[in-house]
């Protein structure tokens, strides 16, 4: 079993193959404040890249077999290929290679205490609340977050040796790799379909998931989830349980929405009330990520009014139904949503908040997930007035001719929703410039580049005569 001391110093040199994704980029760092010499490789240039450079990070932008020179340790994310020439050159030269999931699960090993965030959705939002209660107390964690959180400054924040904050994926099993002492699950949904067999495969996953949980530890879940309900049986740990619906330990009651579609409402705990606690950030969805927040941070010994008071102060992660800005008087908003169930929780959000028209213009993410999950799109945006697809953002996969964005489309039809196919993000742009009227909602939605349509529409803020643009 691969063993990683952060003190010993026994691989002095690290490089990191596929260094730009946001949870590799957050290691990279934490391995080179704690005094390693961290160098990596990606396939393009981004802001991750230009921002591990601007610290002193050695990144080689493209794959070269002389990038791993002098490594003591490579360290590989699940998006490279096998055929990687820098992975070949490390089986090749006999240099230690580990992938991401492995090598966090070793150094979250290092640390006193653990917290891992795992579920279907929900991960990058709840791990950032709890960053945002933690950050503000004395325990000084260190942090990874698969997101952009704008009180730690990125997605990474280097604190003390005793607790340590990550986001535990379930891809490709990699749950089974980690053994945190307090491990959050916030659902669990048929994705992945690429590796998963279907939703049996995936409990089976979590159920090995418990094992890697001490019998002191605790396991903090939502019993509203009926996936999770099936196998709860299986842990051995402490339980401590959260949610809406379900007769759980905490619990939420009397939920008000405001016109901005952020609700309020009660905690309770075995049917007493805590207090109330009004969210910054949209949706019934996040009602439960602040409840497992809630859970966590009472757990380790964080003040009931101290909890409420950073909640309440919680502003969202990038990604995550996050304003943009406005087109005039046109609200844009971008989400990370890339599967039904989320497109759904969000598109019922930001309803919440208008009675105008929303248009979401939707970027599928892999083909894969979108021909398994073909059905389950097709009834997601129901909640939307026009529908616009995106081409399919390929991500790790090839494009093997057996789905198509026009599939969706003519899916999306079928269940009675507006919907039209546009291959360009400039075709996009120019239908929804012709298309929108004041007070409307734009939100871009996927786990692509499918932002870059807000971004470019808002640029648009910069022509004199924007009013004669928007109708």
């Amino acid at each position: 079993m691969f063993e990683f001391n952060i003190y010993e110093k026994i691989f002095k040199k690290i490089h990191f193959i596929g260094i730009g994704g946001i949870s590799m980029s957050g290691l990279a760092e934490i391995l080179f404040y704690k005094g390693f010499t961290v160098t990596g490789s990606d396939a393009k240039q981004s802001k991750v890249t230009d921002h591990l450079e601007s610290i002193g990070i050695k990144v080689f932008i493209g794959h070269d077999a002389k990038n791993i020179d002098n490594a003591d340790l490579v360290i590989y994310t699940d998006a490279v290929s096998n055929d990687n020439v820098e992975l070949n050159a490390c089986i090749d030269r006999k240099i230690p290679l580990i992938d991401r999931a492995t090598f966090l699960g070793s150094l979250m090993k290092n640390y006193k205490q653990s917290i891992a965030i795992s579920g279907t959705h929900g991960k990058t939002t709840t791990t950032s609340m709890l960053a945002t209660v933690l950050n503000f107390s004395e325990l000084n964690p260190t942090m990874l977050i698969g997101g952009n959180l704008d009180d730690i400054g990125g997605n990474v924040k280097l604190g003390s040796d005793d607790l340590i904050l990550t986001e535990a994926c379930e891809y490709k099993a990699n749950i089974l790799k980690y053994f945190p002492t307090i491990a959050v699950i916030l659902n669990i949904d048929e994705d992945h379909l690429d590796y998963f067999k279907g939703i049996e495969h995936i409990k089976e996953t979590f159920k090995g998931y418990f094992k890697n949980i001490p019998k002191d530890g605790y396991l903090v879940v939502n019993t509203d989830d009926e996936n999770i309900n099936s196998i709860l049986n299986s842990a051995n740990s402490n339980i401590i349980t959260f949610g809406i619906k379900s007769d759980a330990l905490i619990t939420a009651k009397n939920i008000e929405y405001d016109v901005h579609g952020n609700p309020s409402f009660d905690i309770y705990k075995e049917h007493n009330l805590v207090g109330n606690l009004k969210l910054n950030v949209m949706g019934e969805h996040n009602i439960l990520n602040a409840l497992a927040t809630y859970c966590v941070s009472s757990l380790i010994g964080i003040k009931d009014a101290d909890i409420f008071n950073k909640l309440s102060h919680f502003n969202g992660v990038h990604r995550r139904l996050e304003y943009k800005g406005l087109l005039g008087d046109v609200k844009i908003i971008d989400d990370y949503a890339h599967h039904p169930t989320e497109i759904m929780a969000s598109l019922k959000a930001i309803r919440k908040s208008t009675k105008e028209k929303i248009y979401c213009v939707f970027q599928p993410h892999t083909f894969t997930r979108t021909k398994i999950l073909l059905d389950g799109f097709s009834k997601a945006f129901v909640d939307a007035d026009k529908v616009i697809i995106a081409d399919i953002y390929a991500a790790r996969e090839k494009d093997l001719g057996e789905i198509h964005s026009r599939d969706l489309t003519e899916k999306i039809k079928l269940s009675g929703i507006d919907a039209i196919y546009l291959g360009s993000f400039k075709e996009i742009e120019d239908f929804l410039l012709n298309e929108v009227s004041d007070h409307d909602i734009i939100v871009t939605m996927g786990a692509g580049n499918v932002y870059e349509i807000g971004e470019d529409l808002l640029k648009i803020n910069e022509t004199p005569n924007i009013k004669q643009i928007i109708v």
